[in-house]
């Protein structure tokens, strides 16, 4: 699995223009499932979130992981795992079909919450519309 990862003031989606998901200060994570994934890479990734430190202790230095009053929010996105070196229009082949796709990302989104983070989510296989502010920025990318 594959997340882009955002520290954010705060983030929130929308499908049809009805808000389904959002988050105060934490992180905006755009997941996406490969077509070899299993639900071990699902419960790494969910780990390596957690334990990711991008936010700012007391000096200023990145080495703080998320914390209290913090939350997450997922948005699946098959698209992280376009491939653009060949061709102007990505090709999505190493994207997990529809329902492995989903079943792994809601199994990233049950193990967060089982690590007693607040997640909230978008819809899966939704036109969304994101919004966010990103904090720094700082965005970094999490293989699992």
């Amino acid at each position: 699995m594959r997340a882009i990862v955002q520290r954010v003031a705060w983030a929130k989606v929308s499908v049809e223009g009805t808000l389904v998901g959002q988050c105060r200060s934490g992180l905006l994570v755009l997941v996406g499932a490969h077509r070899e994934d299993s639900e071990a890479n699902a419960v790494r990734l969910a780990d390596r979130l957690v334990k990711l430190r991008i936010f700012n202790d007391p000096d200023g230095k990145m080495n703080l992981a998320i914390g209290d009053g913090q939350g997450i929010l997922v948005v699946s996105n098959f698209t992280v795992y376009g491939e653009t070196a060949k061709n102007r229009r990505p090709s999505f082949t190493d994207s997990a079909p529809y329902e492995a796709g989903k079943d792994l990302v809601d199994r990233l989104v049950s193990e967060l919450r089982r690590l007693g983070i607040p997640v909230e989510t978008g819809e899966f296989g939704a036109d969304m519309q994101v919004e966010l502010l990103n904090d720094g920025p700082v965005t970094v990318i999490v293989d699992a």
